[in-house]
């Protein structure tokens, strides 16, 4: 006989809810939620669900592309290694890479012209020890839009023409889903780093995208978890309020970027009445980020000055607010220090609206002119 009894959950030394890893009821749906969630991001990255490895964020994700896979290679018994990597990137993309300088990896940047990685050059770098090749797809901090696609092609002819057997394309895409399609073959890579606190307001959770062919070691041991690349306890509720995210994204990219892009024009036009002014740009550029310079500012003063107004915004990557040079991506971009160590990053999302980025726009304006009327000499 059967009959339906009142659950009791007696299983809090696994969580105090249900543990994906767990074999009883509440265990089971813990996964079912978990694995909807891999199966909807696949779905919209355009890979198999065995490829989504949820971690804790893009910093996880690119230290497990970078490391796991560097280091996979040399257990395998690889010894000789190169790897390029693009020096604006996060510094999740450029730090990783020089841990693995410090364990005597050969290590070079990428090079980088107008704006884009100049892929004639690259074709002459690449050698049978390249590896890998790490950059994002959107800079954090510009919002310039890099040749990813141009970079796998060089890479693929490289492999053609017999220069290195294979060379793994690696990509931090996670400032694109906004305004970006996020398909792997979108940006021609063979790993992805996405991150849900750059599409909704989820944090602690990522993933990295990576086919179970390309060779990856953990960064810690544990209980295996995501493929035994990401020991922990899964997280199904962040997961799911990921995958709602970046299909909320997915859904409303064509009309938010349209509507970006014409308050971008109408922000710039208003700030065209600040001297001495720069605007970081590429031959393509997200809308929604605009990173500008103004030589001889204080702009941490004026990031102080505008959140007193009631603006957020930045003078760099809050994963770099301690830099003496200032922005490493400006300086990199522009080889400039001066508009390296006076930049403002204004980034806004969907929820914004016109008439906020227009105040914003008086607002700098007044708070530029109250700097300069103020600063002695």
């Amino acid at each position: 006989m059967l009959w339906r009894k009142k659950r009791t959950y007696l299983d809090y030394a696994a969580g105090v809810s249900g543990n994906a890893s767990s074999p009883h009821e509440e265990g089971r749906q813990a996964n079912k939620a978990l694995e909807d969630a891999r199966t909807v991001i696949a779905r919209l990255t355009e890979v198999q669900s065995d490829d989504v490895v949820f971690t804790s964020g893009a910093t996880e994700s690119n230290a497990l592309a970078i490391l796991g896979h560097t280091r996979a290679l040399k257990v395998g018994g690889r010894k000789d290694i190169h790897i390029l990597y693009l020096p604006s990137a996060h510094a999740s993309i450029v730090e990783n890479v020089k841990l693995l300088q410090a364990e005597g990896v050969a290590v070079e940047a990428l090079p980088i012209k107008e704006y884009r990685v100049d892929t004639e050059v690259l074709s002459r770098m690449l050698r049978d020890g390249t590896v890998l090749v790490s950059m994002d797809a959107v800079c954090g901090e510009t919002g310039v839009v890099w040749n990813t696609r141009e970079v796998g092609e060089t890479l693929r002819k490289a492999r053609g023409d017999g220069v290195a057997a294979r060379i793994v394309l690696h990509v931090d895409a996670s400032q694109a889903p906004i305004t970006e399609k996020i398909s792997r073959a979108h940006f021609d890579a063979d790993m992805l780093t996405f991150d849900a606190s750059k599409v909704g307001n989820v944090r602690g959770i990522g993933a990295l995208i990576a086919h179970r062919t390309i060779p990856l070691i953990p960064l810690y041991a544990g209980g295996g978890q995501e493929r035994g690349l990401r020991s922990g306890s899964e997280a199904p509720e962040l997961a799911q309020s990921f995958a709602h995210a970046l299909t909320t994204a997915t859904r409303t990219r064509e009309a938010f970027r349209a509507l970006a892009e014409k308050d971008r024009e109408v922000l710039k036009s208003a700030l065209k009445i600040i001297p001495n002014i720069h605007i970081q740009e590429g031959r393509l550029q997200v809308p929604h980020i605009l990173n500008i310079s103004l030589p001889g500012r204080d702009t941490d003063y004026l990031v102080a000055i505008l959140d007193e107004a009631g603006f957020a915004v930045s003078s760099r990557s809050a994963c770099e607010t301690d830099s003496e040079e200032g922005s490493r991506a400006v300086l990199v971009l522009t080889g400039d220090p001066a508009r390296a160590r006076a930049t403002l990053r204004i980034s806004w999302g969907p929820h914004i609206r016109s008439r906020e980025l227009v105040r914003f726009g008086r607002a700098l304006v007044q708070a530029v002119s109250f700097i300069d009327n103020n600063t002695p000499g």
